[in-house]
């Protein structure tokens, strides 16, 4: 199994470390990760790869908060999250992390600006305009904070909701397949945009994708087979991605 360590005098944003992660018991158990080690440094992007079943999408969750490990223990900055309590862990995940779906998961009868503000309504928070404007802003759509999602392309849908996840200035973004859902031309901005808020702004990005085109845009790849981390690339092309998938099956 590949192990990656943080680089010296780096700081990990996020942690996994010996990460396992079990569903069901006894004979239908299914093992989805099986003891992964991987340090998410801060002011890097980051895709994570494999087969279906692999465990990438898992390992996202696990890193991100959203599930728990069965065993191992995934920390952000210097602080273990893993075994935290519920109430504590979600409000460091809504200062510490932020997460973009393939689906967008936009309220339709809300305002753009309504659903970028709606994560801090929700936790009782009262909204930041200047925030919110600011968000969207950065992802190219300050003119169309009071459009409705059915207005607006589907690209913009999932500007709209990077901006959201941004709204809280988080540590980490996690994106789970962000342009599965959109085409090619209208992915490779989005990409940008992220890859831009790692240059411009130092931020933190980890991705789960399949396409080797959009994991080329990262600094590095992290390959999963049968919950192990099996190998990782630095800047490879889209080429050497493709092939080594293919040589895992994916």
């Amino acid at each position: 199994m590949a192990e990656t360590m943080t680089e010296i005098g780096a700081v990990a944003a996020a942690r996994a470390q010996d990460v396992h992660r079990e569903y069901g018991r006894g004979g239908a158990v299914v093992r989805a990760l099986r003891g992964v080690s991987v340090d998410m440094v801060s002011g890097t992007f980051t895709a994570v790869m494999g087969p279906s079943g692999s465990g990438k999408t898992t390992l996202l969750h696990c890193l991100a908060g959203m599930d728990r490990p069965t065993r191992g223990s995934v920390w952000w900055d210097g602080t273990e999250v893993s075994r935290l309590p519920e109430r504590r862990l979600a409000v460091l995940r809504r200062s510490r992390v932020g997460f973009v779906f393939q689906a967008f998961n936009l309220m339709p009868a809300m305002t753009v600006a309504q659903n970028v503000e709606l994560p801090g309504r929700l936790a009782g928070e009262r909204p930041d305009r200047g925030r919110v404007l600011e968000a969207l802003e950065r992802v190219g759509l300050a003119g169309r904070a009071g459009h409705r999602p059915g207005q607006l392309s589907g690209g913009q849908q999932q500007r709209v909701a990077i901006a959201r996840a941004l709204v809280a200035r988080p540590r980490v973004l996690f994106a789970d397949e962000p342009t599965g859902a959109l085409d090619r031309a209208t992915g490779h901005e989005v990409l940008a945009l992220l890859r831009e808020g790692v240059d411009r702004d130092g931020g933190t990005c980890v991705m789960v994708t399949h396409d080797p085109v959009a994991a080329a845009y990262a600094d590095r790849v992290l390959l999963l087979a049968d919950g192990l981390l099996v190998e990782e690339m630095r800047r490879p092309s889209a080429a050497r991605i493709s092939e080594c998938l293919s040589r895992l099956g994916g």
